[in-house]
């Protein structure tokens, strides 16, 4: 299937790329601190526990792109260009991925937003995700940005699956975890749990 590869925009050669026999499909995953834009027909895909992934796109023009930030805003620096430590914070990861959907052909006009995660998945800790939550919205109407749905807040996990041409997403709520094992992954990125997959509900956004 190595016909399905097509090459990936200036950038965002780090980002794990593979084919997904089920979606017949290019998957792009995106890791904590990270975010990919594509004009492809591909998936990008990432898993969220109180993380917010905002997925940015043209739908007239065709390209989009995810980011996924773990805490809201980094004050006192001045970034030259997008890295996985200043990107794990909102205001960054916002910022960069809107500059490059635009910088890759996106109209500011035509964009629109779709905002999903920001669970209450640590117990122990003060409520990060309701931090988050209330950073991306305030981000989106400070800029004045178009966001069009969001599924954010509650107390588990997400896998988020978004075309970054159609501006499709579907969201899966990961809600066989256990909580006990989502707080010890929150931090470190939860791999396996996309093992919960078949025992989840698909909802469309």
């Amino acid at each position: 299937m190595e016909c399905n590869f097509k090459p990936v925009l200036h950038g965002f050669e780090h980002i794990k790329r593979f084919w997904d026999s089920g979606q017949q499909r290019v998957v792009a995953k995106v890791l904590p601190g990270e975010f990919y834009v594509s004009k492809h027909d591909e998936v990008i895909s990432t898993v969220l526990g109180s993380c917010i992934a905002a997925c940015i796109y043209d739908d007239k023009l065709g390209i989009g792109g995810m980011n996924h930030f773990m805490l809201p805003i980094e004050r006192g620096t001045e970034p030259t260009s997008a890295h996985s430590l200043n990107c794990r914070y909102g205001n960054w990861a916002m910022e960069f991925l809107i500059n490059e959907v635009l910088k890759n052909g996106a109209s500011r006009q035509n964009l629109k937003i779709k905002l999903f995660g920001g669970g209450k998945i640590i117990r122990s800790m003060t409520d990060i995700g309701l931090g988050n939550i209330r950073f991306a919205h305030s981000y989106v109407q400070e800029e004045g940005l178009n966001l069009v749905s969001h599924d954010v807040g509650g107390p588990w996990p997400r896998k988020v699956n978004f075309n970054p041409q159609t501006g499709k997403v579907q969201v899966k709520k990961l809600r066989e975890m256990h909580s006990e094992a989502i707080e010890k992954r929150e931090i470190n990125y939860l791999h396996d749990i996309e093992k919960q997959d078949s025992k989840t509900d698909i909802e469309l956004f």
